[in-house]
């Protein structure tokens, strides 16, 4: 029996490495990128799980929120544009992730199935971000305790929880931040001496979705060169 996984934020950078990783013969995957729905509207994840629900044969096994926005919102915006980027990036980063994982939880527990979450959280969890990005670093430590906190509720029912947490990534959005700051710089601060491929990061995450032992739900697994060693 094939297993089914539904993965947010598939249309380029590591969402997309993700979906390419997985073998069609032994996995079915629905890979939603932002024209299935923009996750900053709160209607949105029900609409995308009950899609992806009846795409993959009314079950789902394992749930992999990667889509995220990383935009900056320097404290000197005005109050009404700094609430509203603080609250879009919760939104789409860490809201629509949570009511994501609410509906698997749900369903596994409704079937008396086992599943399996694989949040990408993000180094900035750990080690917090630049000045412009409290909400970035803020919306992925949230991902993670989130990720710890499913673990801890449903092992006992089979269901398990991983929290991927990359650095610099080579994606469009690492591309442009480390070209506005200065991309040597940031690299001197990565010991490995460069940032992650996107390959790197789904090898990681293909094997929380479908190898990784149960006692290792909980798991926060780092991808960041050695940049932050916790």
């Amino acid at each position: 029996m094939k297993t089914h996984i539904l993965i947010t934020g598939a249309s380029r950078g590591i969402g997309a490495a993700i979906a390419a990783s997985f073998d069609p013969a032994i996995t079915k995957v629905d890979a939603l990128s932002s024209k299935d729905g923009d996750l900053n509207d709160p209607a949105v994840p029900a609409r995308l799980w009950d899609s992806a629900f009846e795409a993959l044969n009314g079950r789902i096994d394992v749930l992999i929120n990667n889509a995220g926005v990383f935009e900056e919102n320097p404290i000197s915006r005005p109050d009404d544009e700094w609430l509203a980027s603080w609250n879009r990036t919760m939104q789409i980063n860490l809201t629509a992730s949570a009511d994501l994982c609410r509906r698997a939880v749900r369903h596994w527990q409704a079937s008396g199935a086992s599943g399996r979450i694989v949040n990408i959280a993000s180094r900035a969890a750990h080690r917090g971000d630049s000045p412009t990005h409290w909400h970035y670093a803020a919306s992925k430590a949230g991902m993670v305790a989130m990720t710890k906190t499913i673990a801890r509720a449903y092992a006992r029912e089979g269901i398990y929880a991983f929290a991927i947490c990359p650095g610099f990534t080579m994606t469009g959005m690492a591309e442009e931040y480390l070209e506005s700051r200065g991309g040597d710089k940031l690299l001197a601060d990565i010991p490995l001496g460069k940032v992650a491929d996107p390959e790197e990061v789904a090898i990681m995450a293909k094997f929380c979705a479908l190898d990784a032992p149960p006692s290792m739900t909980g798991a926060v697994l780092d991808v960041n060169g050695a940049s932050y060693v916790r």
